[in-house]
């Protein structure tokens, strides 16, 4: 289940979202307060926040976009290892 604000409440985000089988949850503007929704972005704004950690990734050095998600892949495969062996 994906978790957004109120930015993202558009009819047609939320219709390309059901298009592809993923149900959101996204707060309604001026219906739906959206601080419940932090229970869940933080594992969002954590995993960005160590991404950033790479300093190539931070700014995209890369013309490429398969070389940036090659660097992205290796950034999450070292980040995953870092946090396994501890």
């Amino acid at each position: 289940m994906d978790h957004a604000d109120k930015g993202y409440d558009y009819p047609d985000l939320r219709a390309f979202l059901r298009e592809r089988g993923i149900v959101p949850r996204i707060a309604r503007r001026g219906i739906e307060r959206s601080d419940r929704l932090g229970r869940h972005r933080w594992v969002v704004e954590r995993t960005v926040s160590w991404l950033n950690g790479f300093r190539r990734l931070r700014r995209r050095y890369e013309r490429k976009p398969e070389h940036f998600l090659a660097f992205t892949g290796i950034a999450a495969a070292l980040i995953c290892h870092r946090r396994l062996t501890k």
